[in-house]
């Protein structure tokens, strides 16, 4: 078994003129061989020789594919994608990484040359990049910051546990676990989230009135990166305590219509409406992944309505589940622990 993940790489370019020049030459040619194709309704059969640009062969290459794949979108679409963003990709036969650097084919003064840049690589990145087969490389600017983004192909074990984990996502609390065996933890800071979010939330507000747009980006990238921190740190806590439960399976909840089927009141509603769950179910499933652990999505339709003692459904107006029955829990982990019990998505079940 394998898993295919990215792995993001700092790189300190002493000459950044040199990276723009590379990825603005590259999204051009791109869009341009793409705007051809779409006009003559077919793509021509391409290659270095033939694309007029000052890239090396490996990269003209690779933008031929590029371009032949959003020819192909294009027609599905009936619209023509235009690259925007700066970005300049080399196939795996074409860059090498060091322990504290990366090297990749450019054209400086017209001639084709190895740029070798400083990298700052964790020891992750490292154990990673050892392991697995690498794949695309993706040079991109975010900011004034330069990184490569590498696709890497990692082998995995299949867990040989019996036991199954359900989890419930949700804003109040980010996520709650529960195992077959059962263990519950309630894992991240909703609060916390939702005082971070009004916080940034409140200074955008303050910078609109003051027309500052620069600054208004700016806070939400801090916001964003913000999220994504928590998600990462939440996934790799629910993975660490499946891999020490011996967990085999976690089951998610299909997140197809969350924002339609999960209850809000009028103060949560902004919040569900800028909630990442997908980027944290996400996290989830690569980190398991890689650790051997499957991850099935499930129905998510009354998990937090049904008594798990007597199956019976009742509505809750706070975070504590009453039933007649007499069963009392906290609602997100009635919802955990239904998510464990239900069935996956091709009707099969598995005793929990």
């Amino acid at each position: 078994m394998s898993q295919k993940i990215t792995i993001q790489i700092r790189i300190f370019p002493s000459n950044p003129s040199i990276l723009v020049e590379m990825a603005n030459t590259y999204i051009r040619t791109v869009n341009k061989l793409t705007k051809q194709a779409v006009a003559s309704g077919t793509f021509p059969k391409l290659t270095s020789k033939t694309v007029h640009a000052n890239l090396p062969s490996a990269v003209k290459n690779q933008l031929i594919r590029d371009a032949k794949s959003i020819f192909k979108k294009a027609n599905k679409l009936k619209k023509l994608p235009i690259l925007k963003k700066r970005v300049y990709y080399v196939n795996n036969q074409n860059y090498s990484i060091g322990n504290r650097s990366i090297s990749f084919p450019v054209v400086i003064e017209g001639k084709v040359q190895r740029l070798v840049l400083p990298a700052r690589l964790s020891a992750r990145d490292r154990d990673i990049l050892y392991k697995g087969k690498l794949g695309l490389l993706r040079v991109v600017q975010k900011s004034a910051k330069w990184f490569v983004q590498v696709s890497v192909e990692c082998p995995t074990e299949q867990a040989n546990g019996d036991i199954i984990m359900g989890v419930d996502l949700g804003i109040k609390v980010p996520a709650v676990i529960v195992t077959s065996s059962g263990k519950t933890k309630f894992c991240g800071n909703g609060r916390k989230n939702k005082y971070i979010r009004r916080k940034y939330h409140s200074h955008r507000r303050k910078l609109g009135k003051l027309k500052k747009l620069a600054a208004i980006r700016k806070h939400g990238n801090k916001e964003s990166r913000y999220m994504k921190d928590q998600n990462h740190k939440i996934s790799r806590q629910i993975v660490n305590i499946a891999i020490q439960e011996n967990v085999s399976l976690i089951k998610v909840e299909d997140l197809k219509d969350i924002r339609k089927t999960t209850s809000k009141s009028r103060k949560n509603n902004k919040n569900l409406h800028h909630w990442s769950f997908y980027q944290l179910q996400r996290f989830i499933e690569y980190k398991a992944a890689i650790s051997g652990i499957k991850v099935a999505q499930v129905n998510p339709a009354f998990t937090s309505q049904t008594c798990p003692s007597c199956d019976n459904r009742n509505k809750t107006t706070d975070r504590t589940y009453q039933c007649n029955c007499g069963y009392t829990a906290h609602r997100d982990r009635v919802g955990a622990i239904n998510i464990l019990r239900q069935p996956l998505a091709d009707g099969n079940s598995l005793s929990a």
